[in-house]
């Protein structure tokens, strides 16, 4: 029941008192002729409302997540608490002083420099995939700078990330997609068929999707770098090599990160983000505007000559920029580096526990492996689909389903660092209850999930259909 279907005609939460001001007259042409159709509910309505709302939704906080590619680890509130900090919280991006929300930013740029072995950075998108465009734009500015206007072609593996493709389209280049090899890496061959006089870039998530480290990106950087073409970092899937390797030692020029995964700051509902991007020195005059530098009176904003200009408005979601640096803070150098190969070590652990189900990633995997349940789909006519709705009956979000695109009937898994073996070991036991349940009664699976408030909604005419309260 919605909100408005509570609503009772004269009921109210706040009574307001008599205005002792005179009152001021408003042009009518500011006036609209209708009042607002707004719910009308007392107080104790409008909480109990929202608190069941609250409940039916599943987060990190709820349990465990194992959402691949979207590193979904528990974010700590110390930096919650951080954030809140008056001094942060209270402050607004027109003041005249906001020296020490500039210090904290400057900060966090030398941070994610020394992470990523980058030379400079900007903190403004707003999301991972607004970074990769911020990315593309700054590529496009370079070699438009350089009068080399024929490099019109950004090439992407088919096991990148979907926004990969669309971010370079969307700044206006033609996309080369290359195919992989069964694990997820670059096809070299093909690569090298793939570059020229006219490659702009190619787009590199390493580890890749599957959960493996591709360990030709020395020899991929070369035959991008000789071509004349950059290589992009999706910092996606950061997190397993944070604090261990640096995209920047790799031959990547451009890198974005996604603080919202890999530094712990919460995404759940869409949002808020965090994309910063980070460049080599020779791509630094090319970043966003404004950007931040120290002087001998504090710091200030510049732009710099050859700047692709805003990305945002103001200078990014601040908030989450608090959190990513209280994260690292905490840290420190060796706690980013054990936080790592923890999420490595729990990814195995995971696999090998649940190899029942045939893991698409072979050897050793990074963050996140992939198990294809084709074989068992074929044998029940239990799909990933189902698979994943029952997950949720036990008390688990599902992990990323039908991705990447190069896997049949594929579940993506990415058990964070902060998940604990007890938790590993009781989602392992209802993966193995679900795979029996499959082979003994694949019928039970079209119904599922049964806990929830909503059972087996059409996906595809929700996205493209969806039912919007109508105005009366």
């Amino acid at each position: 029941m919605t909100i408005f279907e509570k609503s009772v005609e004269g009921r109210t939460a706040c009574p307001l008192s008599h205005c002792d001001v005179k009152e001021y007259k408003i042009s009518s042409s500011f006036l609209r002729e209708n009042a607002p159709k707004l719910p009308q509910v007392d107080e104790l309505t409008a909480i109990r409302h929202y608190t069941e709302l609250s409940k039916k939704a599943f987060g990190v906080d709820d349990g465990f997540y194992p959402l691949g590619s979207c590193t979904m680890k528990y974010n700590p509130k110390l930096n919650e608490k951080v954030a809140q900090l008056e001094g942060f919280m209270n402050i607004h991006p027109l003041q005249d002083e906001v020296q020490g929300a500039m210090k904290l930013m400057n900060i966090l740029e030398k941070r994610l420099c020394a992470i990523t072995g980058m030379d400079a950075f900007t903190l403004q998108p707003a999301a991972g995939a607004h970074g990769e465009f911020t990315a593309m734009l700054m590529i496009r500015a370079y070699h438009t700078s350089r009068n080399d206007l024929q490099r019109d072609k950004v090439i992407v593996p088919d096991s990148a990330h979907g926004t990969n493709p669309a971010s370079a389209n969307m700044a206006g280049f033609e996309i080369v997609n290359i195919p992989s090899t069964p694990d997820g890496c670059v096809d070299m061959e093909k690569l090298k068929e793939a570059v020229g006089e006219d490659t702009a870039a190619l787009m590199l998530t390493n580890p890749n999707t599957l959960g493996i480290f591709d360990k030709n990106i020395a020899e991929i950087a070369d035959i991008v770098h000789q071509a004349g073409g950059l290589l992009y970092y999706d910092g996606a899937n950061l997190n397993p090599i944070m604090g261990i390797i640096r995209p920047g030692d790799t031959g990547f020029d451009l890198v974005h990160l996604n603080l919202h995964k890999t530094f712990s700051t919460p995404h759940g509902g869409g949002g808020p983000g965090s994309g910063p991007v980070g460049c080599k020195k020779f791509l630094e005059d090319f970043l966003p505007a404004p950007r931040i530098r120290e002087t001998e009176d504090g710091f200030e904003f510049f732009k710099s000559e050859n700047s692709i200009g805003r990305m945002m408005t103001f200078y990014g979601n601040f908030a989450v920029l608090i959190k990513a640096l209280c994260y690292i803070e905490t840290l420190g150098r060796e706690g980013l580096r054990k936080s790592a190969k923890i999420s490595v070590l729990n990814a195995n652990y995971l696999r090998k526990k649940i190899e029942f189900l045939p893991s698409y990633t072979k050897g050793l995997c990074m963050h996140e492996f992939v198990v294809s349940l084709e074989e068992l789909k074929d044998k029940t006519g239990v799909a990933a689909m189902d698979f994943a709705k029952g997950m949720i009956d036990y008390g688990m979000h599902p992990p990323t389903m039908y991705f990447p695109l190069i896997v049949k009937e594929a579940l993506m898994f990415e058990p964070t660092e902060t998940e604990s073996k007890e938790t590993l070991d009781r989602a392992a036991w209802a993966i193995k209850e679900l795979y029996e349940l499959a082979l003994r009664s694949p019928e039970d699976f079209h119904n599922m999930p049964l806990s929830t408030p909503i059972t087996r909604p059409d996906e595809v005419k929700a996205a493209r259909t969806p039912e919007l309260i109508a105005e009366e």
